[in-house]
């Protein structure tokens, strides 16, 4: 008996009938086995044989917008629960929040329960996503800090938490007061407040929040913009690179005290690392190292960003 060949005219056929009806009409490989009389190996090896030969060609069509290969490698690379990273945008900040703050308008919509508490600190990106969010299930809304006052910025975090619940249509805890203050002794007195002592003893019932990350450089941090230099040089001198809800970290993402600590009216650093899933909103590559340091101490664990931060944290 003659030997067919697999570069034949009745082999290729033969395989071109097996790859259509398991890839366009999703036959099975046990039913294509039935119908054409072969054993389901048989089957198995024509399907491998379609694709090495480049008979069949797999490609993924992802959305518009996203760059989910490299998403995929920066949360392998640093564990992460949850990996957006959308295209670059060659424009201003405000451009490039805006961009983010849809696309985490969108995660947050997809990943929030109704048994979950959202956790949400003062920021700008956050804002962004307020703007941009359309849908959230009947969640609580927990504020975690105190607001800044910024010359480029209406919006409070009180404002935040309260449009968020509203759209959430749940709960929400939340207080009027600075996220820096004078000194000590008011930030003391500032937490015996009800609606402040409330509001901050719900963190520990947060299993979801977003955050920003800053650099501990001037431009690179609302916090550390907001305050004098000598309170920069000192936690600099002390170690401190980044920042996240308050929270002061050094290059390793280690939670440093400062005098400048005693003085935040937000979350403490162990209560921010005890969240299930905390997600940064991130941007501007020279931030990676901060971005990192974040992430690695266990502060963030799941970001937005986008195509140069990315790429700057895999390079780090």
């Amino acid at each position: 008996m003659a030997q067919e060949r697999p570069d034949g005219p009745a082999a290729l056929l033969l395989t071109a009938t097996v790859a259509r009806r398991h890839y366009l009409d999703g036959a099975s490989k046990r039913d294509i086995a039935d119908e054409l009389g072969l054993s389901r190996f048989k089957v198995a090896r024509l399907l491998e044989q379609a694709r090495a030969s480049g008979m069949v060609r797999i490609e993924l069509a992802y959305p518009a917008g996203l760059d989910v290969e490299l998403a995929l490698r920066l949360r392998a690379a640093y564990g992460l629960r949850h990996c957006v990273v959308v295209d670059d945008v060659e424009d201003s900040d405000d451009a490039i929040r805006a961009v983010l703050g849809r696309a985490a308008a969108d995660l947050l919509a997809e990943i929030i329960g109704p048994e979950d508490v959202l956790g949400l600190v003062w920021g700008r990106s956050l804002l962004a996503m307020r703007e941009a969010l359309t849908e959230l299930p009947a969640c609580t809304v927990v504020q975690l800090t105190g607001a800044l006052s910024r010359p480029d910025v209406d919006a409070s975090s009180v404002e935040l938490v309260r449009d968020v619940a509203r759209l959430a249509g749940g709960p929400a805890h939340w207080f009027y007061a600075p996220l820096i203050v004078p000194d000590a002794a008011t930030a003391r007195a500032l937490r015996t407040q009800p609606e402040i002592a409330a509001a901050l003893a719900m963190a520990s019932r947060v299993t979801k929040a977003v955050v920003g990350v800053g650099a501990w450089a001037p431009g690179q941090s609302t916090v550390a913009d907001a305050v004098p230099e000598a309170d920069r040089r000192e936690a600099y001198a002390r170690g401190v690179r980044a920042e996240t809800g308050g929270v002061l970290l050094d290059a390793d993402g280690r939670a440093v005290a400062t005098s400048l600590t005693d003085r935040l009216i937000s979350i403490d650093a162990d209560r921010l690392q005890a969240i299930d899933d905390v997600i940064g909103i991130v941007y501007g590559a020279a931030k990676a190292p901060a971005v990192g340091a974040a992430v690695r101490g266990g502060f963030v664990t799941s970001l937005v960003t986008h195509g140069a931060m990315a790429r700057a944290l895999l390079a780090s």
